[in-house]
């Protein structure tokens, strides 16, 4: 979508983790524009997102995925805007309340909250976004086929109805179906959200138990309910010797913190997860500490 849109207008490049951070790469490396404006702030803060400018586009992560801080809402997007705002939506969709009124392009993953399949992933357009599709084209910049969605100047509407350019697992898409029709048999979207807020609770419960550990996220308000990152009274070392041994101890896998990222944990904690396994898995922490720490 980048590649297709950006560059008519200048560019609020929001970033507070390294998926975000890398998205500033691409604006300014690979897509080679010149006015770019970068709002920054360091792992488990948010840039003063209400300086981004409304006649600009602006690209931004709803859930920073390696630091466990979101964007608690969008009231710093107007509903008067000019230029069109880029949502990286992956670890977000499913699991927070968006407002889909003030998000022109959004992508996320099929593999994150509803636990679909890897390398899979959705494009949702607002009708500001298509307008833009079809009345700009970048001058001089090649697109491969596989970032083309217009065909002779209008939207490719068969992109979105699926047709697809290679053809892709359909047991991958029977999977996300069968998905969906989980989601619906737990509440729809108000019960993903309110699952995901629920492991998010249990966290929590932890942190204000346990003076080790806390929140990387500064504010509250901005905590992840889905990529939990957290930070432990530790030296790294050990922290690293615990995280393998409740690898090893079949207790919990991959729940370090993301290469990029300070020393700590990362817990997922998306709406395929119950909220009892997490609370078990606080316990597991807190022996482990015990276990690490001396």
């Amino acid at each position: 979508a980048m590649w297709s849109m950006l560059g008519e207008r200048p560019v609020d490049m929001c970033h507070w983790e390294s998926f975000g951070k890398g998205w500033l790469g691409d604006v300014q490396s690979h897509l080679k524009l010149e006015n770019v404006t970068e709002f920054t702030a360091g792992y488990g803060e948010l840039p003063d997102l209400a300086s981004t400018n409304p006649d600009h586009d602006i690209v931004f992560t709803w859930n920073g995925t390696t630091s466990g801080v979101c964007v608690p809402n969008a009231d710093w997007i107007s509903d008067d805007r000019t230029g069109l705002t880029f949502n990286d939506a992956t670890s977000a969709v499913f699991a927070m309340d968006i407002d889909w009124s003030k998000v022109d392009v959004t992508t996320y993953s099929w593999q994150k909250v509803m636990g679909g399949e890897g390398a899979h992933g959705m494009l949702i357009l607002s009708p500001r976004a298509v307008e833009r599709l079809e009345s700009y084209t970048p001058e001089g910049r090649a697109l491969p086929k596989i970032f083309r969605m217009t065909k002779k100047g209008k939207l490719d509407e068969a992109l979105f109805k699926g047709a697809t350019i290679n053809t892709p697992s359909m047991i991958c898409v029977e999977d996300y179906l069968d998905a969906l029709q989980w989601a619906d048999s737990v509440g729809g979207l108000p019960g993903l959200i309110a699952r995901s807020q629920a492991n998010l609770a249990e966290v929590a419960t932890a942190v204000d138990k346990y003076p080790w550990l806390n929140f990387l996220a500064k504010d509250e308000a901005s905590r992840s309910s889905t990529s939990v990152c957290l930070t432990v009274d530790m030296e790294a070392s050990k922290l690293k010797e615990m995280i393998a041994w409740l690898e090893a101890e079949d207790v919990a896998y991959d729940i370090g913190a993301y290469r990029d990222a300070p020393d700590g944990l990362r817990i997922w904690c998306g709406a395929t997860v119950e909220a009892e396994d997490v609370a078990l898995l606080m316990e597991w922490l807190a022996f482990a500490y015990e276990k690490f720490s001396k």
